[in-house]
């Protein structure tokens, strides 16, 4: 998303904490830092992405944000949202991936992350560390969902991706994209599989499902975000993001609002 992308300002050094729970208005933003630990950032409503060096990842309440020790990384939030930040001691990372990433969040993981993210107190010495050994376990087991969407960095490939940042919803061809970037359609397109590991058109999918969960968690209806981010018409909209996400626009509505009606203030 154009709001999300962070253009690689020095990081600053954050000071790991173990936990934490807080509701954050829309459009939220955490500038680009470091942490010294793992750091997952799980929204039990709304929307988070996390944006590195190796480009954005998204996670709606039904995934959770996973950043290894070292990467630096910013985060926005969509909708409002109740964010809540759990650290993953340095001993603990190698059990699970070695790069950013996104995983499902099934109920038990659920529950974990927001018992280990809330305020109550420790009942037994050592219960903390039993929990988050649990949550660890969980991740290692779940798959891999990143709706990851990579950036270029060959200057012919960015002019084509920057122009559509700026507009997502922007009908061009590759080819007429590639003569406003001063570029070549076949060219272009190599580079598209060769740097991002994917073609032209998934990546402007992905693209565009990133703005499309952004509008929804604010609230926009289904018909208007198919508008808003490209699609001809609301069944395209709906299978493009079923097929990326996993679930319909509409129901994927339906849980942010029984998620907001049933959390805890």
């Amino acid at each position: 998303m154009p709001k999300s992308r962070q253009a690689s300002p020095q990081p600053s050094e954050s000071q790991d904490m173990p936990g934490g729970a807080a509701w954050l208005p829309h459009g939220y933003s955490v500038a680009p830092h470091v942490h010294q630990a793992g750091q997952l950032v799980y929204a039990a409503t709304g929307t988070v992405t996390t944006t590195t060096a190796r480009g954005t990842w998204v996670a709606p309440a039904n995934r959770v944000t996973w950043t290894p020790p070292g990467f630096a990384h910013a985060h926005r939030f969509y909708g409002r949202t109740d964010a809540r930040l759990l650290t993953v001691p340095v001993e603990l990372c190698g059990e699970l991936l070695e790069h950013p990433s996104v995983f499902a969040v099934g109920p038990l993981l659920r529950e974990g992350l927001l018992a280990l993210t809330g305020d109550r107190p420790e009942p037994r010495p050592g219960a903390h560390r039993r929990l988050l050994a649990v949550v660890i376990d969980e991740l290692s087991d779940t798959p891999e969902l990143s709706l990851h969407l990579p950036e270029a960095t060959d200057d012919r490939l960015r002019a084509v991706t920057d122009l559509l940042h700026a507009d997502p919803a922007r009908p061009a061809t590759l080819a007429e994209l590639g003569r406003v970037a001063g570029a070549g359609e076949r060219t272009l397109s190599r580079l598209f599989h060769s740097e991002l590991g994917m073609g032209f058109h998934r990546w402007r999918t992905i693209l565009r499902i990133h703005h499309a969960l952004a509008h929804l968690a604010d609230g926009m209806s289904v018909t208007d975000t198919a508008m808003a981010c490209g699609w001809s018409n609301p069944s395209s909209f709906i299978d493009a993001f079923h097929e990326v996400v996993g679930q319909t626009p509409g129901s994927y509505q339906a849980d942010l609002r029984y998620s907001r009606a049933t959390a805890v203030p």
